[in-house]
């Protein structure tokens, strides 16, 4: 069920790349062009920050779960404003599956 929404949102994401900029938001996002889509990602990294340790104080995780969301979006936004799907980052995690995290950065570490 994951992976349909996300290939779902991902084809909405594309037919919104040729939308006016007037009428869709993800329209204006590519408009404005990858520098203001990764001033969002990070926007939404720090409000998802400042939401986790909220959860921790408080228990009530609604706002963490809104804030990842939102890290999410943006962060599928700019995949897509670089021809990119969520396919590509579920492929390299499943790659990663079944490494311990070591192993996996020690391979990424002897790279290049």
């Amino acid at each position: 069920m994951s992976n349909d929404i996300l290939t779902a949102l991902a084809e909405v994401l594309e037919q919104r790349k040729q939308s006016s900029a007037d009428s869709s938001y993800v329209a204006s996002l590519h408009a404005k062009g990858l520098n203001k889509i990764l001033e969002k990602v990070g926007e939404e990294s720090t409000e998802t920050i400042i939401a986790a340790k909220d959860a921790k104080l408080s228990g009530d995780t609604k706002e963490l779960v809104g804030e990842t969301a939102d890290l999410w979006f943006h962060s599928l936004v700019m995949l897509s404003h670089l021809d990119l799907g969520p396919d590509a980052v579920l492929d390299e995690l499943a790659r990663r599956f079944g490494l311990s995290g070591l192993e996996e950065k020690a391979s990424r570490n002897t790279k290049g």
